[in-house]
């Protein structure tokens, strides 16, 4: 990790942070891995870049957990593709996910950006 920021450079992941965007992604609607990673890209203004390496185990994490499931479909392009899908307990999850990142968020920027210096 360097310890200049490098605007060029995608963003890193923090620990635990790909499994709720997954599911974010799900909740749009069911799609691929290729899918969701394209997604992930498109709405992170290109900051986030998941390669394969990094989807699927996550992709696999997830579906163990129950928090998704997948079943074999024909893509647009005619090729046979494994789309996943969030289920109820995956929505549960992202609500609850969604909820903690938000206070995660708060209490970083009070940190980072305080209205007041002591």
């Amino acid at each position: 990790m360097s310890t200049v920021d490098n605007p060029s450079e995608p963003l890193e992941f923090l620990q635990g942070t790909l499994d709720v965007l997954i599911l974010r992604s799900l909740q749009v609607g069911p799609n691929h891995a290729y899918g969701i990673g394209q997604f992930l890209e498109h709405q992170s203004g290109r900051e986030f870049v998941v390669d394969n390496g990094t989807l699927y185990p996550a992709l696999q994490r997830l579906l163990q957990r129950g928090w998704i499931d997948a079943r074999w479909k024909t893509s647009p392009n005619a090729r046979r593709a494994r789309y996943y899908r969030l289920t109820p307990r995956g929505r549960l999850q992202l609500i609850s996910a969604e909820s903690h990142w938000r206070r995660f968020v708060q209490a970083m920027g009070r940190i980072l950006v305080p209205e007041v210096l002591p």
